[in-house]
């Protein structure tokens, strides 16, 4: 062996060979060419996370510093890896939407819609009119109750304990709520494949115009405590800044793209499930700063609970699961005496009608339907931003191939352009102000 040819060989990870086949040895050991890097006496490398608050998540960043001052960032990512897109694979196309709505656990929601019209895409089909706008209702209190973690976790980051306390208490009613709709709080599984898991109750209507009271009630208290907080005001004001060009060179959507000044929103660029049909503003601002960022997100929960109102007295009667009983997941199951499962009425209902129903019935649940084979790509706008989902089908009853586009995973890339030449009490607020989840960075 050469001497070129050892420097090949340690390029790549050590590998093994078992009965299984070859195993791979892969590690973060870059440690050392980090600590290469760094040929200054007065500055440290140090490692900030994977088990830190403020990282939002098990997030490990190498920092090099020079006294307080940020110049050199890395982050490293992959320790909450759970490998949901692989899971769905080996699961019908209906069962993936339980897989898909963990990868961001702040807005599972969105997740499951993205997923969902991906597949109605490749299917060829559209949910019904009352699916879709119930739909809309969802993914906005989902998204009221992200952007509450999302100062909450902020001021907390800050020190601002109260925002914990008042962010939380905030994002327990919309969980309440959210739990009362669809029966979870978190991990829905609620919007499936041609529609939804089942109509909302008689009275949704009634407990979400309450809510958005409560609401409207309580959000003047965030401008009183925060928004006109000098203090609050000096950590926020011109860090993490990062303009229009650099977020387009660097693929940023969401919040952090519209603080810079694009006005670019899936519901109004790109519309899907009615979104055209209502009215509501999507707030910019030219500022790009982290003050810019928690400014937006304040003013689009007021614009979440404008279209909540407005989906309320829209909301027509209709059945909210496509009618074609061969894609069709049997969305009105009636819940047994315990709970769980189907009550012996419906059992003995699927039973009594013919022997070929009641295969169907298993097939359709056990094996799934088929998709016609073709790959799609559906993005939707999620609190963070363009969550996308490319599904690749070979025309069975599973997907050959699932991919998310995940927001927080690629606005992460733009942390050291935020962040270096800044101070390290700076880096946690560019980090809170991106907003980030682990579990969709690293799903």
């Amino acid at each position: 062996m050469t001497i070129n040819d050892e420097a090949t060989e340690a390029e790549y990870a050590e590998v093994r060979d078992t009965t299984e086949g070859p195993v791979y040895h892969v590690s973060g050991g870059d440690w050392d060419e980090v600590l290469g890097d760094a040929q200054h006496d007065d500055r440290m490398v140090i490692n900030m996370g994977p088990q830190h608050p403020s990282t939002h998540g098990v997030l490990r960043l190498v920092l090099e510093l020079e006294g307080e001052t940020v110049t050199q960032l890395r982050a490293v990512v992959g320790y909450l890896h759970t490998g949901i897109e692989k899971s769905a694979e080996f699961r019908n196309w209906t069962q993936g939407v339980t897989f898909v709505t963990r990868a961001d656990y702040l807005a599972p929601l969105s997740n499951e819609m993205a997923y969902c019209l991906a597949v109605e895409k490749l299917l060829g089909i559209k949910a019904p009119p009352r699916a879709e706008i119930l739909r809309v209702l969802l993914l906005e209190l989902n998204r009221i109750t992200s952007h509450l973690v999302f100062i909450a976790t902020g001021g907390m980051d800050l020190g601002a304990t109260t925002a914990m306390t008042l962010g939380f208490r905030e994002r327990e009613e919309a969980m309440h709520l959210l739990e009362y709709l669809t029966g979870l709080r978190m991990n829905h599984a609620f919007i499936r494949p041609g529609g939804l898991a089942q109509d909302l109750p008689e009275d949704w209507a009634e407990k979400v115009l309450d809510f958005c009271k409560i609401m409207d009630k309580r959000l003047p208290l965030y401008d009183k405590m925060f928004t006109g907080q000098p203090i609050w005001r000096n950590r926020l004001k011109d860090v993490g800044v990062l303009p229009l060009d650099a977020c387009l060179e660097l693929g940023v959507t969401g919040p952090v793209l519209r603080a810079a000044g694009l006005p670019w929103d899936l519901r109004k660029t790109e519309p899907y499930s009615r979104y055209d049909e209502l009215e509501f503003d999507i707030p910019t601002s030219t500022d790009a700063d982290s003050w810019a960022r928690y400014l937006l997100r304040l003013e689009e929960i007021h614009q979440s609970l404008r279209i909540m109102k407005q989906v309320a007295k829209m909301a027509e009667p209709g059945p909210v699961m496509v009618e074609d009983k061969k894609i069709a997941w049997p969305a009105q199951l009636s819940i047994g005496s315990d709970g769980m499962g189907n009550s012996l009425g419906h059992v003995k209902k699927i039973m009594g009608q013919s022997m070929e129903s009641l295969i169907h019935h298993f097939k359709l649940v056990t094996e799934g339907f088929h998709v016609p084979p073709g790959q799609v790509y559906a993005p939707v706008e999620s609190p963070r931003g363009e969550i996308g989902a490319h599904l690749v089908s070979d025309g069975g009853t599973r997907p050959l191939r699932v991919h998310l586009r995940e927001p927080s995973f690629v606005n992460m890339q733009a942390m050291p352009a935020m962040a270096e030449g800044g101070l390290v009490a700076d880096l946690v607020v560019v980090i809170a102000s991106i907003d980030p989840v682990l579990g969709g960075v690293d799903r």
